[in-house]
Parts: C-alpha cells; sequence; structure tokens
C-alpha cells in the first residue's frame, strides 16, 4: 500500500507542480509547509486538497478490487518494496483515467475533469491572495 500511495503522491506533486507554474505563482512560498527538502512548499500545500480523490481513493478501490499481483506488480529490494515496471504502468493508467473524471466544482458550479480542476483550484488561490477571493479550498468529497 505504502508503494501505491508514494508513487501516487509523486504524480500528484508533479501535476500540482505544473499548475503553480502555468500560473505563475512561486512554489517556494507555502503557507503550511516550511521549505525543508526538494519539495516545494506550496505544491505540497495544494496537493492537500487532491490527495483523497487522485489517489487515496483510487489506491483503495484497487486493492478492494484485487486488481494487484504482488509478485508482478512489485518488486522486493532489501527491505524495500517498490512498484515493477508493470505496476507502475497499471498505476499511471489508473490515475489518469481518475484525472479524466469530471467533478462538478460546489462553488463554481463548472464541471470540470480533475485534470481541470488541479490548475482551476491554483487560479482561485491566486485570487485569493490578490483579495477578490471567497472560492478557493472549498472542494468536498462524499
Amino acid at each position: 500500500m505504502n508503494a501505491l500511495l508514494s508513487f501516487g503522491y509523486a504524480m500528484l506533486m508533479k501535476d500540482v507542480m505544473n499548475s503553480v507554474l502555468a500560473v505563475g505563482l512561486e512554489p517556494a512560498l507555502g503557507f503550511y509547509h516550511q521549505p525543508r527538502t526538494q519539495a516545494p512548499p506550496l505544491a505540497l500545500d495544494l496537493m492537500e486538497i487532491f490527495r483523497v480523490p487522485l489517489v487515496d481513493m483510487i489506491v483503495v478501490a484497487s486493492l478492494n478490487r484485487g486488481m494487484w499481483d504482488a509478485s508482478e506488480d512489485f518488486t522486493i529490494r532489501g527491505q524495500q518494496v517498490w512498484l515493477s515496471d508493470a505496476g507502475r504502468r497499471k498505476f499511471v493508467k489508473l490515475y489518469e483515467e481518475r484525472k479524466g473524471e469530471s467533478w462538478k466544482h460546489p462553488v463554481t458550479g463548472y464541471s470540470l475533469t480533475y485534470r481541470r480542476l488541479i490548475e482551476l483550484e491554483v487560479r482561485l488561490l491566486e485570487k485569493e491572495w490578490m483579495g477578490e477571493g471567497g472560492l478557493f479550498g472549498q472542494l468536498v468529497v462524499r
């Protein structure tokens, strides 16, 4: 489970970071996370909004459906468990399918894919910081 979550969070970090850079915000200026590692604090902050719907839910659902084969999808190196090439391909497919699903934003009322929703939330954060706020961070997963 940890190998799946870690790989998923890395993919989500990349997507959030791409949106932060596309919008033009400074990734080193976070509001919850502090700069301690190579991970940019703002991307870590924004990841929190999407961890459950984009990573946690697909990991739990795929485990419940028995989609993973321990011998084919994982590799053991010493005491560590890693996703194999086949496991990574399987996860990327699940992740990309999930990002393609539509979801209705509770405040704007727009129906968007999760892929577009990531950038929308970054843009709403930018508006919040510019004093035109009230829409950022109101995503609720039921």
